[in-house]
């Protein structure tokens, strides 16, 4: 039976992410689904995360304390958005009150805009982060953010606790080789 060797973990959270965030512009650019600022932060993560992975697979050979610790700054940044992730889909759900700047409402300097009200109402849409945009599978999009960036930040932190493989050659025991009598 083969292990799983870290490098296979961080590719697999690398095309986890990869796939994610291709489905929330896929559902945004063709679907018409418009994000919430709570969405746009979660996405943050996968941005943080996707070029550090991509880095530390390049990395795992010539330098591999580094590939390393760029695994972890990678799960880091893919379980804060697991984590925005969880607080959303909360807020949806009604478990607890949403971030005030995702009321959907327009924004508190309606009157600073040169064109009054109305030019206020025709330049910023904001969705709400209450209100679920839509479901795929039973899950809002904040739910399936859980999943992929709990995945990939799990396999992540696997990456990182397995580390490189280490393929050493068969040194001499102790006290024995060259110099020894």
């Amino acid at each position: 039976m083969k292990t799983l060797t870290s490098s296979a973990m961080a590719f697999g959270a690398f095309v986890v992410m990869l796939l994610a965030i291709a489905a929330v512009w896929l559902f945004q650019l063709v679907g018409g689904f418009q994000p919430c600022p709570l969405c746009l932060e979660q996405r943050t993560g996968y941005y943080i995360a996707i070029p550090l992975t991509l880095a530390a697979l390049l990395l795992q050979g010539p330098a591999p304390r580094l590939a390393r610790l760029l695994v972890v700054a990678a799960a880091v940044a893919v379980a804060w958005s697991a984590g925005l992730g969880v607080y959303h889909a909360g807020a949806e759900w009604g478990f607890w009150p949403g971030p005030s700047t995702c009321s959907g409402g327009g924004g508190d300097n309606i009157f600073d805009n040169p064109n009054g009200l109305l030019g206020a109402l025709d330049t910023e849409h904001v969705v709400s982060c209450t209100e679920v945009q839509g479901r795929f599978l039973g899950l809002s999009f904040a739910g399936w953010n859980v999943l992929s960036a709990g995945t990939a930040a799990f396999l992540l932190l696997l990456a990182a606790l397995i580390g490189p493989s280490r393929r050493t050659a068969a040194a001499p025991a102790a006290g024995t080789g060259a110099g020894t009598r």
